[in-house]
């Protein structure tokens, strides 16, 4: 369902500058950061070519080794899959190679500046994403309970789902002083934005998604929650999120991280692939024409690591499943936190038992998907009767719940998204097979489609993933619980190791579930940049004196820090 949330006031002045998804916890200007002239920082000379341990080749690796070689560093990036992560775009046997389906992020918010730095460096376009009643949407179907409503904008819905709409603004209002920490941010008010966001902190931290409806006067109907969890706002329903930390939510409604996505044309996976060949045209110490590739042997990441331990002299250890044994004075580490739980033999000395403990702790949305190619985007056939789209988006409290349409131009084979779904919701689709799920989702769809023959449109085979069954992963994307604000905090801030024993630095946390803000790129991207003023910090480094970096300015924008005890 389009955002619900108050929004007069953002767009009142167009010169306001856009708000960027830095957020309220780490109020940091990374887009800043990376325009400035200046550049990121600089090493020193006898550093150049000093190699750095990446591992993991998802986006938060790749931006992460990008910059460093930039500096003169030589990343070693090492991937157990393939170089993209969660940006996984993949074809359809026998179909056009233009044919293609996102298996993880699909859809990108204006506010990912940081993201969008890098999306515009390699050239690639993007273009908006047809979310429930979006502008790009032709239209929409919400079904619950065996009825359907067909919508091209909010007020063709019943009454009833605008009262939703509006108990979800007063709540956000009420309760978490939305207009006021939306203004704070398109302000760049950091001062502010930090006296919000602290109260908040204190109060909410363990408070559930659910629970903070539950506790507004505007969310007191039953049917209300019941039909805001269906449908819910931005991109569909919200149920699946009633668990979690409200602080969560709100770090996601004040960013507007879920409004007027983009899609990246030719798919997302291009972004961190494109990274890989790119060389860059301001670069210290190697010859012009390096790229990462060129720096690997075969132009291919070293393999999934096995063992991450420390050595004499505080050196990190790693070792790759072809049994190499390398030493670094600095890795990073992007890949998904429990692969150090699991799948990697790791010291405990690593990292502190506090750290320890967050690592453990991270909570894991899990979620699927199912995409098939057709002939033609059909849906936008009109139905003789009623002059309305045959098909459309459709959210629904049926197993699909959420389904996209996805076309390149009227007469060009088009995707179907048949299904997108989370946590509970994901693991109903887990033992079935691709074409089982498909099946399933056929028949739930032609209970609220009839007229519609969706098989005949079919041109092969379907796709799927189920995000906590790919063993690098284990789960879609990092959500924390309440309570957990205080272990993201220790994550978040790992960077800043000055506050370490000197035997626990050196080896630094990125990556998506280290972010503030989970199941967003920018939050891959924004760590990777904490990550590369770390290590720059560590081997001697430092940034100009006019851009300074997220650790220069620590003191100043640092997370709020709740008691212990």
């Amino acid at each position: 369902m389009t955002s619900t949330v108050p929004n007069a006031i953002e767009h009142a002045d167009e010169q306001q500058p856009p708000i960027t998804m830095f957020g309220p916890d780490f109020p940091y200007a990374y887009d800043d950061f990376l325009a400035h002239p200046a550049g990121l920082g600089q090493i020193p000379a006898t550093a150049h070519g000093t190699e750095v341990a990446v591992i993991g080749g998802g986006l938060s690796g790749v931006v992460a080794a990008y910059e460093l070689m930039k500096m003169g560093l030589k990343p070693v990036v090492y991937e157990a899959d393939r170089i993209g992560g969660r940006l996984r775009t993949v074809g359809f046997d026998g179909c056009d190679p233009s044919l293609t389906a996102e298996m993880g992020a699909m859809r990108f918010p204006p506010s990912s500046t940081a993201l969008q730095h890098y999306i515009d460096l390699v050239g690639l376009e993007t273009r908006a994403f047809p979310n429930p009643l979006a502008e790009a949407t032709p239209s929409t179907v919400v079904d619950l309970k065996g009825e359907s409503h067909y919508a091209e904008t909010l007020d063709d819905l019943p009454q009833v789902y605008r009262d939703v709409a509006e108990a979800w603004a007063k709540c956000l209002e009420e309760g978490a002083d939305f207009s006021d920490m939306n203004r704070a941010l398109r302000e760049r008010d950091v001062p502010r934005i930090r006296e919000i966001w602290a109260k908040l902190v204190e109060k909410l931290d363990n408070q559930t998604f659910y629970g903070f409806l539950c506790d507004s006067e505007a969310f007191k109907s039953f049917r209300h929650r019941e039909i805001f969890g269906q449908v819910g706002f931005g991109t569909g329903g919200w149920d699946t999120d009633f668990p979690n930390s409200i602080l969560e939510i709100l770090r996601v409604v004040y960013t507007e991280a879920d409004d007027h996505h983009r899609g990246i044309v030719g798919g997302s996976q291009q972004l961190p692939l494109r990274l890989w060949e790119r060389e860059p045209e301001k670069i210290v110490h190697w010859p012009h024409g390096t790229s990462l590739k060129s720096l690997h042997a075969d132009g291919e990441p070293r393999p999934a690591v096995t063992r991450l331990n420390r050595t004499a002299g505080n050196r990190i250890t790693v070792t790759d499943a072809d049994g190499d044994i390398r030493t670094y004075q600095a890795a990073i580490f992007t890949a998904q936190s429990w692969m150090l739980l699991s799948k990697i033999a790791c010291d405990d000395s690593l990292f502190p038992i506090d750290h320890w403990t967050a690592i453990e702790r991270t909570h894991y949305m899990e979620s699927s998907k199912l995409f098939v190619p057709v002939d033609r985007p059909f849906w936008l056939d009109k139905d003789e009767v009623t002059g309305r789209d045959v098909m459309s988006m459709t959210l629904t409290d049926r197993m699909t719940r959420g389904t996209y349409l996805l076309d390149d131009g009227p007469d060009k084979p088009a995707v179907i998204c048949l299904s997108y779904t989370w946590c509970d919701d994901s693991l109903k689709w887990l033992p079935l097979s691709a074409n089982e799920r498909m099946e399933v989702m056929l028949k739930s769809l032609g209970e609220i489609y009839p007229k519609v023959d969706i098989r005949k449109h079919v041109i092969g085979n379907p796709v799927t993933v189920s995000w906590e069954n790919e063993p690098y992963f284990m789960g879609a994307f990092k959500a924390n619980l309440p309570g957990h604000y205080r272990y993201q905090r220790r994550l978040f801030t790992h960077f800043m190791q000055e506050r370490l024993p000197k035997d626990k630095r050196g080896i630094f946390l990125a990556g998506d579930d280290i972010s503030w803000t989970a199941g967003w790129a920018e939050g891959a991207v924004q760590t990777a940049l904490n990550a590369v003023w770390g290590v720059m910090h560590h081997l001697g480094g430092e940034t100009d004196a006019t851009n300074p970096g997220p650790g220069d300015l620590y003191e100043e924008i640092a997370p709020v820090e709740l008691p212990e005890d």
